[in-house]
């Protein structure tokens, strides 16, 4: 499992202890937008929670229970440049190897294609080195940037859960299911 990997722009690598300030910053600066979509953000948290948040990560990747990459912009000579993102396999199913990416990105860095750039890293990493059979995309039906991220990296709508669950506000939600399962479509 690679812990720290690059794509064409970023830098990527799993949480550590002393990333809190970083993440905390992103996280505090970023709080208006998420709010809406994340149960987790909706206020801002303490620093010492966010370096709490890193070091949780930082084991559940080793237990391979959640798997966690912070992305940097990628400096000149390839050092970590500004944190813009964290992305991640959840809800894993290691016998069905099955999977599914999710992620936040920082405010201020919308528009360039991180996102896109990282689910596609991620897809990859998942089929052919983690060999996946199913991996997964799922939001929140009104999240039309995160249902276009999905169908630009080449995801399939599976369904639409009508009214499956409820927004952080409390409001009844449906959710978007996307997949690209190995053996149904090209994986590549």
């Amino acid at each position: 499992m690679p812990t720290r990997f690059e794509t064409e722009r970023l830098t990527l690598r799993c949480p550590q202890p002393g990333d809190g300030p970083t993440v905390h910053l992103a996280q505090t600066e970023t709080l208006d937008e998420l709010r809406r979509w994340m149960p987790w953000a909706q206020a801002a948290p303490l620093a010492d929670e966010s370096e709490a948040y890193c070091r949780r990560m930082q084991a559940r990747f080793i237990l391979r229970e959640d798997l966690v990459w912070f992305a940097y912009e990628r400096a000149p000579g390839g050092a970590e440049g500004r944190f813009v993102a964290a992305v991640g396999l959840h809800r894993m199913d290691w016998a069905v190897r099955r999977f599914e990416i999710g992620y936040w990105r920082r405010s201020g860095c919308g528009g360039r294609g991180y996102v896109t750039e990282l689910t596609t890293a991620l897809a990859r990493l998942a089929f052919d080195r983690l060999d996946a059979r199913r991996v997964e995309l799922r939001m929140d039906d009104a999240n039309a940037a995160s249902w276009k991220v999905a169908e630009r990296c080449g995801f399939t709508l599976e369904a639409l859960l009508r009214g499956d669950g409820l927004t952080p506000a409390g409001e009844i939600r449906s959710t978007r299911v996307y997949a690209r399962v190995r053996g149904v479509e090209e994986v590549a």
